[in-house]
């Protein structure tokens, strides 16, 4: 009997070599699996299932995994209004570990003794993928075909041909991994530090030149509503990705250091995850006190590079996510968002628990819980310390 092996399998050359690749090179009985993570359509899913099963894949299956992705992802990464490095969302890179953990069930309903996947040797997805089999499944061997080979597309395609699967490989000028959480785009351009993407690498393209507001209603930190329509936060993101798409929102480009050392650059494309982030900080500014809105800085900011780094399994990950969660108590209220095309503005909110309050002042007009005297001499205790540090070292 034949040994199996579970392929995480994206339709894609690489992965669709991996196929007769591991029935004829390693003598093992495939099995695909795709897991959703927002990013494709039924009718997608199956083309692609169609594919795996025509290569010679015993059994093909698809996950839905996309509000597994949100309830364990996504959700914290608005807690914590994560960008990493001021700019990037985590798109792609916070999807692999939900795909792995997803392929991982799959490994144990199959009794398979090896999983194989369609990474390069020169990225970061290697890394996120093996580090969770390794931990997870330590008993199932890891193949990566392509970054064992090193093998060029040409000859990926030439051994395809070579077992009878003559299909059509235009190459892409531009590798597009689409997702719930956004889009990553990479091209000739990004590998250079001074190239431009043309307009039409994008995704999205201006369709709509006005200008249109929408409102986003949140409660205790999460997405309930779309301009006073109550929906689940999946929803949400679909629908705000829909509308501002219109207006070519979201594109930026992303410059990061990779797990394994080396800088990579790459264009995005996440109107969705942008426009939450934002809105949510706002209403976080308002509500939260400059302690709390300082300490989350510091550990959302620590928590999305520890998951980029494909570090969502270390423990302190989940003592990360009970502080976030527990600030948001009072992150209720609604935000109201201008779009334009190319450009969003994140306009003002409205909250219950809003701690810019009238009873204690209007700013720069009014102070109703403190007198003159007060801040005198609250200025005093303020500047004593530097008054004694000036003085000694006036003739420094």
């Amino acid at each position: 009997m034949k040994q199996k092996v579970v392929l995480a399998f994206s339709g894609g050359l690489d992965t669709s070599f991996c196929v007769p690749y591991l029935i004829n090179e390693k003598g093992l009985e495939v099995h695909t699996v795709i897991v959703n993570t927002g990013g494709f359509s039924e009718e997608e899913a199956k083309r692609i299932e169609e594919r795996a099963l025509q290569l010679g894949a015993t059994t093909h299956t698809c996950i839905n995994a996309v509000e597994d992705y949100y309830q364990r992802g996504i959700r914290y990464l608005i807690f914590g209004n994560v960008l990493k490095n001021n700019t990037y969302p985590l798109s792609v890179s916070s999807e692999r570990f939900f795909q792995a953990l997803n392929i991982v069930e799959h490994i144990k309903k199959t009794g398979a003794e090896y999983v194989a996947h369609g990474s390069t040797g020169a990225g970061n997805d290697q890394i996120r993928f093996d580090l969770v089999f390794e931990v997870l499944a330590p008993e199932v061997k890891i193949i990566a075909p392509i970054r064992e080979l090193g093998w060029s597309r040409q000859q990926e395609i030439d051994y395809l041909r070579e077992k009878g699967f003559d299909f059509s490989w235009e190459k892409s000028k531009y590798s597009i991994n689409q997702g719930l959480w956004g889009t990553s785009v990479g091209g000739v351009e990004t590998l250079k530090s001074s190239g431009v993407l043309p307009e039409e690498a994008y995704p999205s393209q201006v369709t709509d030149h006005g200008v249109e507001r929408i409102k986003i209603g949140f409660h205790k930190g999460e997405p309930v509503s779309f301009n006073g329509k109550e929906m689940n936060p999946v929803d949400i993101i679909r629908t705000i990705n829909k509308t501002a798409s219109k207006f070519a929102i979201g594109r930026d480009i992303h410059v990061g250091d990779t797990i394994i050392g080396t800088k990579g650059r790459v264009a995005f494309e996440a109107p969705a995850p942008l426009i939450l982030i934002k809105a949510h900080h706002l209403l976080e500014k308002h509500v939260l006190t400059k302690h709390q809105l300082y300490w989350k800085e510091q550990l959302g900011n620590w928590y999305g590079q520890l998951m980029h780094e494909a570090q969502y399994l270390e423990p302190v990950m989940r003592n990360i996510e009970v502080f976030l969660t527990d600030t948001q108590k009072f992150v209720t209220g609604e935000v109201e968002v201008e779009l334009r095309p190319y450009h969003f503005s994140v306009l003002g909110c409205e909250s219950p628990y809003d701690l810019m309050n009238p009873i204690f002042g209007d700013y720069g007009e009014s102070n109703k819980s403190l007198t003159p005297q007060d801040i005198i001499g609250f200025t005093k205790v303020v500047a004593n310390p530097l008054k004694i540090y000036h003085t000694i070292h006036q003739n420094d």
